[in-house]
């Protein structure tokens, strides 16, 4: 069951379910329901694109990928050794055989299908995306939180909610009946990044439990938390 389920049009489901759908991380069918929605509600459609161009920082620090050299290689073969075999007959000219050009666009068009399969046929290694939708039963404290491991870091959208003066939001990872581990106080604002420790980076691509605390002002004193958890979700692959 998705956030956006959970807490229904009344509490702002929409908007929740528009960044669900954004992220990737709804349920097929309900992903075509949405999808659906998109073609026929306005309204619903602008609050797609407004997740849109919220996340698109965080695609942005993806660097693309060159494909490798063996693609050219491949591209080159395919182009050129079948030209020898497309010689013109005696007398004609290469460059008006219609023999020639026949095979030289299906050479082409060979070599771009080579191109285009090579990445899904051999993908180059990503590092996990995980994702989730952080809230809790009595409290309209709502985030989104992204792990990216290519850059060991936490990403955070607060949807709604605010801890009030003096106080502070800190985030935890909870990995089954464990004790919970900081991963420091939240900045305020309505994105955030937090960088991650080697020790949590391992146990969150495992797909950890993340949770925001209330705390004073700085954190919480004990090491543990303190004050109410206000927020809390799984994270998932994408």
């Amino acid at each position: 069951m998705t956030l956006a389920e959970d807490n229904g049009p009344e509490r702002g489901g929409d908007d929740l379910l528009a960044a669900e759908y954004v992220l990737g991380v709804l349920p097929a069918d309900e992903r075509q329901i949405a999808s659906r929605r998109i073609d026929t509600e306005t309204a619903f459609a602008r609050l797609v694109d407004a997740w849109e161009v919220h996340f698109a920082p965080m695609a942005a620090a993806y660097a693309a990928v060159e494909p490798p050299a063996s693609v050219k290689v491949a591209i080159d073969r395919r182009l050129f050794a079948s030209t020898a075999s497309t010689s013109p007959a005696p007398g004609g000219s290469l460059w008006t055989s219609l023999a020639f050009w026949r095979g030289l666009a299906a050479a082409a068009i060979a070599a771009l299908a080579v191109y285009v399969a090579l990445p899904y046929v051999n993908p180059p290694v990503q590092p996990p995306r995980l994702v989730a939708s952080l809230a809790a039963d009595n409290s309209n404290v709502k985030y989104l939180a992204v792990y990216d491991a290519a850059r060991h870091e936490v990403g955070l959208s607060l949807v709604s909610g605010d801890h009030g003066a003096g106080k502070d939001f800190e985030l935890w990872m909870i990995e089954g009946k464990n004790a919970p581990v900081s991963m420091g106080v939240i900045p305020a604002g309505q994105t955030a990044r937090m960088a991650v420790t080697p020790a949590v980076q391992q146990k969150l691509a495992q797909g950890a439990v993340l949770a925001v605390s209330l705390e004073p002002a700085g954190g919480s004193p004990t090491g543990q938390p303190t004050g109410p958890v206000v927020a809390a979700g799984d994270l998932k692959g994408i």
